[in-house]
């Protein structure tokens, strides 16, 4: 009879080879095991991983506080100043960025120069700050002080040059300006600078607005010669400036100007002198610009390279620097057959054709001489008619404004002055 009865379990374990499984009491039988550690990898021990896990931690940390750095720069960099007033102040001329930044923290615009070092450098605008002087607004930030030294906002000062003026008296005029700065080695030739209106800055020299009075007189002469007239007797730009000085000084009206010019060009036509007052005037004093006295009949007589009532055509150069709007008038003058002009007592002249109609008209500006001279305007002297009746045309002055004398006059003592008439303020 077979035994098929279980086998004990103990003689189960025994068979089998099993360990022995011991019974959990209930309590032990709730209590959740805690599982083994997962095996531990040989390259987490590595010391070159431990270095890198370092590294990374350290740079995440400077990364997150450089970012807050950063934040707080713009923030410095772009809050309210501290000037509590408009200040101007001055940036030398090849001051590097260092010393700019000194200059505004020494004058208040900035409180702390390392931000504004780190700003401009972080824009990229260190080699872009313009020197001169610049007008800070209250509260100016510093973000807007380097927009304004990048767009070179500097102020902006003026020089203003009349009509007429020569080179010597310009000269004299930017050595007075105390904005302007540097030596002016030599006086420009007469006639290459144009008097105009010229904007600056603090730092700009002397140098430099007559490079610039230069180069706008080279421009607009080339401008105007381009568009004369083709039957001027002026054979080259240097003609028309030396012909545009004597039409600027002879009158400061601007609707006069092209009428004057075409007493000139007729006579130059004609081979007339052209017999103009400021020309003997620049012959006697040159580049001074002024006599200081009445032209005398001495002077009319003496003989020098400017005095266009001894010398024919024109002068061997100009007598001034004129404006365009006398160069202008040279290049396309009136179209008129008048050559002469006199003052007409109202700050403008008269113009006539002919002698004859020249001569009434100077003895009604000897007219408005004698009441002027009788309610105690001016200073009457003998005047010098012209005979109407004798001489030739060719001899009669284009401008009775100095002399109305002609060869053949009786003589008169060479040193009693001769009484010009009052010029326009030009």
């Amino acid at each position: 009879m077979n035994d098929s009865s279980p086998i004990p379990p103990t003689d189960r374990a025994e068979t089998d080879g099993a360990k022995r499984i011991n019974p959990k009491s209930p309590r032990e039988a709730l209590t959740p095991e805690t599982p083994p550690p997962p095996p531990r990898s040989q390259s987490v021990r590595n010391p070159l991983v431990v270095a890198l896990n370092a590294l990374i931690t350290v740079l995440m940390v400077v990364v997150i506080g450089g970012g807050a750095v950063l934040y707080w720069g713009k923030q410095e960099f772009d809050a309210r100043g501290p000037l509590t007033e408009q200040k101007n102040v001055v940036i030398a001329s090849g001051s590097g960025l260092n010393a700019i930044a000194d200059t505004l923290e020494r004058e208040g615009v900035i409180a702390e120069r390392q931000v504004f070092l780190g700003g401009v450098y972080a824009y990229r605008q260190n080699q872009k700050l313009k020197a001169g002087e610049y007008a800070f607004p209250a509260g100016v930030s510093m973000r807007e002080v380097m927009d304004l030294l990048v767009a070179g906002k500097a102020i902006l000062y003026q020089v203003t040059f009349p009509e007429g003026l020569t080179s010597r008296q310009i000269v004299e005029r930017l050595k007075a300006n105390t904005v302007l700065s540097g030596e002016i080695d030599a006086i420009p030739e007469e006639g290459t600078l144009l008097p105009e209106t010229y904007s600056f800055s603090r730092g700009t020299t002397r140098k430099q607005i007559l490079d610039q009075m230069a180069a706008a007189h080279e421009k607009t002469l080339a401008a105007v010669w381009e568009s004369r007239r083709a039957d001027l007797p002026v054979k080259s730009p240097r003609e028309l400036v030396t012909l545009a000085s004597i039409v600027e000084k002879e009158t400061g009206r601007a609707d006069e100007r092209p009428r004057v010019a075409a007493v000139f060009v007729n006579r130059l036509r004609q081979g007339m002198r052209l017999q103009s007052d400021p020309t003997i005037i620049y012959g006697i004093v040159g580049g001074q610009g002024t006599l200081g006295r009445p032209i005398r009949r001495s002077d009319i007589d003496a003989e020098n390279a400017y005095n266009t009532y001894r010398i024919a055509g024109l002068p061997p150069g100009p007598i001034a620097n004129p404006g365009r709007a006398a160069l202008e008038a040279v290049a396309t003058p009136s179209s008129t057959d008048e050559l002469y002009f006199v003052a007409d007592g109202t700050g403008g002249h008269v113009f006539a054709a002919t002698l004859k109609d020249h001569n009434r008209n100077v003895a009604k500006w000897r007219e408005i001489e004698r009441t002027r001279a009788a309610a105690g305007e001016v200073d009457q002297r003998a005047p010098d008619a012209i005979d109407a009746e004798s001489g030739e045309q060719a001899e009669a002055p284009a401008a009775a404004d100095a002399s109305d004398l002609r060869d053949g006059d009786p003589p008169r003592d060479p040193e009693t002055p001769v009484l010009p008439p009052p010029k326009p303020a030009g």
